[in-house]
């Protein structure tokens, strides 16, 4: 339902408010605000843990920890980006402290075909820190375009409305930003001969 100025209203007929009005009530008190915005965008967030992770229980623990660490710290978000950038962002964060507790498991004995499954679930692991390092030096505006529409899975005109810019700027920010990653990533191989990382990577 929309408001006689285009906004939207909610069930009781009141316009709805948007996502940073609901954080800066939030911050000064408001006890549903937050709610509202885990409602909204809990699928989005749930989707970028799951592919992060790939494992539903950890996927669910990371988003948990994630609105934890977003509720305490909602007074740092500044309106910069948009809100839902900003929670994904969190999210990720959490997903990535999930998978560096991962790696750092001692191992155990194991049978020959576990210890075969394992490593193949630390090379995982390790293509996924890379990968979120490369990310991570990626200018602001090329990582978050990526984040949404390669991580978050949201269509070019979603993430375009999200990030409050054209969607032929969303597909150039990708564009460039998948062709850096590609280059500091390759830059990351194990060099064939040492059976070590090239040393750029270091």
């Amino acid at each position: 339902m929309s408001a006689p100025g285009g906004g939207s209203v909610g069930w009781n007929g009141a316009p709805e408010r948007d996502d940073r009005e609901l954080m800066r009530a939030h911050v000064n008190g408001d006890p549903n605000a937050f709610d509202e915005l885990v409602r909204r965008h809990r699928h989005r967030l749930w989707s970028v843990a799951m592919r992060t992770l790939g494992d539903r229980e950890e996927a669910a623990d990371a988003v948990q920890d994630a609105l934890i660490s977003a509720l305490r710290n909602a007074a740092s978000y500044r309106g910069e980006a948009a809100v839902t950038t900003w929670l994904h962002r969190v999210v990720v964060n959490a997903c990535i402290d999930r998978l560096r507790r991962r790696q750092a498991r001692p191992s155990v004995p194991l049978g020959e075909t576990e210890v075969a499954s394992r490593r193949d679930d630390h090379a995982a692991t390790e293509a996924r820190l890379d990968v979120h390092a490369a990310l991570a030096r990626l200018p602001e505006s090329q990582r978050s375009a990526i984040e949404l529409v390669d991580l978050l899975d949201l269509s070019v005109a979603e993430a375009a409305e999200v990030l409050g810019v054209a969607e032929g700027t969303v597909k150039s920010r990708c564009s460039r930003g998948r062709t850096e990653l590609a280059r500091m990533l390759r830059d990351r191989l194990p060099d064939p001969g040492s059976g070590r990382r090239s040393p750029s990577a270091r």
